[in-house]
């Protein structure tokens, strides 16, 4: 697994120092022993809402103030928080500790911060042990990725890679049914899955999965939606396919 790359410092924090906002992604955040939070600036109204830890530095401010320390006038509640990133998780680790009837999440170079988190939602929603994305083609942890998973970002692991494929090796060779999901396939997703442990594979909206990650699927599975949509955005997909094999385990 590669090691984060430093980033230059902007009004809007950095890779190594991103900045969060909003009350649900920064309370999860207070709430994690495994995550450092470095400073806070909140309003005083949000601060009554907040389990700020003794001995972090909090800055009350004005709602506009805050409003210029996010990108965009982000809607950011009141707080914002500025954290280090989540130590790296390795995949080894997070396979040891699932169980038979496991569902993990593998994405195919989704890049968009907002898909991303909330796909890490519906796998906290789902119950599924984890997502796997590929190092360089994945989004860091950032304000945008954190408000979108709502939370969720503290709960549910992410395992960073170099080389997709080979993970996707590792994962199968612990017994993960594999499961690419593919709009041109025969299969429904019902139809495809069986095996109690299963990984649900989703490329990027439009490209989708390359091939070679395709080549390493033991099945290709669709979505029966009708024809009045050619395609769902990748975390709904990811919803439903969660959901859908949510089911399949009992």
């Amino acid at each position: 697994m590669s090691r984060r790359k430093k980033s230059h410092q902007s009004s809007h924090g950095t890779a190594n120092r991103p900045r969060f906002w909003g009350k649900h992604a920064v309370a999860a955040a207070l709430d994690n022993p495994d995550r450092r939070v470095v400073k806070a600036w909140t309003t005083r109204e949000a601060a009554s809402f907040m389990q700020f830890p003794e001995g972090l530095p909090v800055t009350f401010a004005e709602a506009a103030d805050l409003g210029r320390l996010v990108p965009n006038d982000a809607p950011h509640q009141g707080v914002v928080i500025e954290v280090e990133p989540l130590e790296d998780m390795w995949l080894g680790d997070l396979l040891a500790e699932a169980d038979e009837k496991a569902v993990l999440l593998v994405l195919d170079q989704v890049t968009d911060p907002h898909n991303v988190g909330a796909i890490l939602r519906s796998a906290a929603a789902f119950g599924a042990i984890g997502i796997v994305t590929q190092d360089r083609h994945a989004p860091p942890e950032g304000g945008a990725l954190a408000k979108a998973a709502s939370g969720a970002l503290e709960r549910v692991p992410w395992v960073r890679v170099v080389n997709l494929a080979r993970a996707l090796e590792e994962i199968a060779e612990v017994g993960f049914w594999r499961i690419g999901l593919a709009g041109e396939a025969r299969s429904t997703l019902s139809e495809a899955l069986g095996p109690p442990r299963v990984a649900l594979v989703l490329g990027a909206e439009g490209p989708g999965m390359r091939q070679n990650i395709r080549d390493h699927c033991d099945a290709l599975a669709k979505l029966p939606i009708s024809d009045a949509v050619e395609s769902l955005n990748v975390s709904n997909a990811a919803a439903i396919s969660l959901y859908a094999a949510a089911e399949a385990r009992r």
